[in-house]
C-alpha cells in the first residue's frame, strides 16, 4: 500500500481543501476525522479517484504515513487541539512532526511546543490565511517552531502556498516557538482594522450622498484598479458584495437586509490584549474590535435608538467628486496607520519573545493568498528591506510624505462623517494615532502624570523645557524622577531617582 506524504486531521472545509491542494501538487494525503461519516463523504465525493487515503481511527491514520510522519491538524482551537495531541503522542516516534494549522492562541502554541519537544516530537504552529478558497488554491502560510521541523515541510508548503505576482511563494520560516501563530494573530488584528475602515467609508457614502449599493460598488471597483494604492482583496470583495441582490427579494440588495451583527472568533481580541501587555498602542485595531462588540449589542441599540433618537444630518460643503477623492486618500492614510500599529506589535512581540521576526519577509508573505493581501504591501516590504530597524512604518519616506500632504483629508472625512451621523471610530483613531505619534510633547500626558503624583505620590519625570522636549537623565543615562509634596505648605519638589 502506498504511504502518504502528509496526514490531515479535520474534515471541515479548511481541512478538505488543504488536502485537495496538497494532492493537486503531487502529494499523497491521508485524512482522518473524529466523525467517520465526514471522512467517508469526502473520500466518496471530492477526493474520489485522487491520491487521498481515508482512515477511520488514529492508529490506522498514523500507520499509513511515511517517516518521519508529518501530521497537520485543522481542528477547532483550544481543547480539541490538546486532545488530539494527547491521543497522537503515544503513536508517534521521536522526530515526527505535528502541525497545528488552526488559529490557536500563540501562548498555547508556545506551551505545546515546549511540552512536545521534551518528548522528542517536533511541532509547528502555522498560521493559514486565505479562507476556504486560499486553502484550496493557495494560502498564505506563517509557520513557527523548530527550524528543523520547518525544513521537513518547506518544499511541501512552498508548493501549496499562494504565489505573489513575482512568483515568490507566500510562505517563510517565521521563527521559533509560537512565532507563526503570533504573526497570524496580528495579521487578523490588521484584518479587523481594514474591514472596519472600509465599512465606515461605505456608511459615509450612504449617509453623505444617499448612494445606492450599486454606486458604492462602482467606487470600490474603481479603487481596486491596477495602479490604485488601495488595490486589495478586501476592496475587491466589497465591490462584489455591494452589488449582490437578496435571493428572497431580487429588488433588494443583500447588504441592506444583512444583519448588522459582526461576529468574531477571538483573534482580534487577542491582538488587543497582547498589545496591552506589550504596551503597544493599536487604537485602530482596538476600535474595530469594539465596533464588532457594539454590533452584537443589537437589542440594546434598538432600545437606545428609541430612547435617544438622534437626527444628525447637516448640509455638506464641497462637490461630490471632490469628497469622494478625499475619502479615498483618508482611507489610504488610515490603512497605513492601522498597518503601522500591527507592525509595531510584531516588532515588540519579536523583541519580548525572542522571535527574531523578519518584518520584510512577513510583508512579502502577505502579498497573496491571505485576506489582507494588498498592493501596498510591496511598499511595506521595501520599507523594512531598506531599514529593518524602522522606528515606525509611518516614518518610511513614501508614506510620511503622503501623510504630510494629505492628512487634512482624513480630518475632513471625520468632520463630514460626524455631520452626517456616521460613527467613524477606526478612521478617527487612525488620525489620533498619527497626531499622538508625532507629538514631541503630549500635554495631556503631562497633566495626567501630575494628577497621579497629586493623588497617589506616583512620581513624575521632567523635560528640560519648552525648547527641549527630551526627558531629563542622570549622567549614567537613568531617567530622573520627581515628587511634589502637594499637601505641604509651599509644595516642595524633591528628586526621588532611585
Amino acid at each position: 500500500m502506498e504511504k502518504a506524504d502528509i496526514g490531515i486531521i479535520g474534515m471541515e472545509v479548511m481541512g478538505k481543501n488543504l488536502s485537495l491542494n496538497f494532492e493537486s501538487k503531487g502529494y499523497t494525503v491521508a485524512v482522518y476525522n473524529r466523525t467517520a461519516s465526514k471522512t467517508k463523504d469526502f473520500a466518496e465525493g471530492p477526493a474520489k479517484g485522487k491520491k487521498i487515503i481515508p482512515t477511520y481511527d488514529l492508529k490506522e491514520f498514523v500507520s499509513v504515513l511515511k517517516r518521519p510522519r508529518k501530521i497537520m491538524m485543522m481542528v477547532k482551537v483550544g481543547k480539541p487541539v490538546d486532545d488530539f495531541i494527547e491521543k497522537l503522542t503515544p503513536l508517534l516516534d521521536k522526530g515526527d512532526l505535528i502541525i497545528d494549522g488552526g488559529n490557536s492562541y500563540f501562548k498555547d502554541t508556545m506551551r505545546r511546543n515546549e511540552e512536545l519537544s521534551k518528548k522528542g516530537i517536533l511541532f509547528i504552529g502555522t498560521g493559514v490565511s486565505g479562507g476556504e478558497e486560499g486553502a484550496l488554491k493557495g494560502p498564505s502560510l506563517m509557520p513557527g517552531g523548530q527550524i528543523e521541523a520547518y525544513n521537513l515541510v518547506e518544499k511541501m508548503f512552498k508548493d501549496i502556498a499562494a504565489k505573489a505576482y513575482d512568483g515568490v511563494p507566500c510562505v517563510t520560516y517565521i521563527g521559533p516557538s509560537g512565532a507563526g501563530h503570533f504573526v497570524k494573530m496580528t495579521h487578523n488584528g490588521i484584518e479587523y482594522g481594514d474591514m472596519e475602515l472600509i465599512g465606515e467609508v461605505c456608511w459615509f457614502f450612504r449617509n453623505a450622498f444617499n448612494m445606492s449599493c450599486e454606486e458604492i460598488g462602482d467606487i470600490m471597483e474603481e479603487w481596486n484598479g491596477k495602479t490604485d494604492v488601495l488595490r486589495s482583496y478586501l476592496i475587491e470583495i466589497t465591490a462584489d458584495i455591494m452589488r449582490e441582490k437578496d435571493k428572497e427579494n431580487e429588488d433588494e440588495y443583500l447588504v441592506n437586509v444583512a444583519g448588522d451583527v459582526t461576529r468574531m472568533k477571538g483573534t482580534g481580541t487577542w491582538t488587543v490584549q497582547t498589545a496591552l501587555e506589550l504596551l503597544v498602542p493599536v487604537p485602530t485595531i482596538a476600535s474595530a474590535v469594539f465596533s464588532r462588540e457594539m454590533s452584537q449589542d443589537k437589542e440594546l441599540r434598538l432600545k437606545m435608538s428609541k430612547i435617544l433618537p438622534l437626527e444628525i444630518k447637516e448640509e455638506i460643503e464641497g462637490k461630490r467628486e471632490e469628497i469622494i477623492d478625499i475619502a479615498h486618500d483618508a482611507l489610504y492614510i488610515s490603512k497605513i496607520a492601522s498597518y503601522a500599529q500591527g507592525f509595531a506589535l510584531l516588532k515588540a512581540g519579536s523583541d519580548y519573545y525572542n522571535y527574531n521576526l523578519n518584518l520584510c519577509e512577513i510583508a512579502k508573505v502577505w502579498r497573496a493568498g491571505c485576506i489582507i493581501r494588498a498592493q501596498f504591501l510591496d511598499e511595506i516590504a521595501q520599507a523594512y528591506k531598506e531599514n529593518p530597524e524602522l522606528p515606525n512604518l509611518l516614518s518610511y519616506k513614501k508614506f510620511s510624505e503622503f501623510l504630510k500632504a494629505n492628512l487634512w483629508k482624513l480630518a475632513r472625512f471625520i468632520e463630514i462623517a460626524h455631520k452626517v451621523g456616521v460613527p467613524a471610530l477606526a478612521m478617527a483613531n487612525s488620525y489620533d494615532y498619527i497626531l499622538q505619534l508625532t507629538s514631541p510633547v503630549m500635554f495631556s500626558a503631562q497633566v495626567n502624570a501630575l494628577q497621579r503624583d497629586y493623588f497617589g505620590a506616583h512620581r513624575y519625570f521632567k523635560i528640560y523645557g519648552s525648547g527641549n522636549p527630551e526627558l531629563k537623565k542622570t549622567e549614567d543615562g537613568k531617567i530622573r524622577e520627581y515628587h511634589t509634596e502637594w499637601l505641604v505648605s509651599g509644595r516642595p519638589e524633591k528628586e526621588v531617582t532611585s
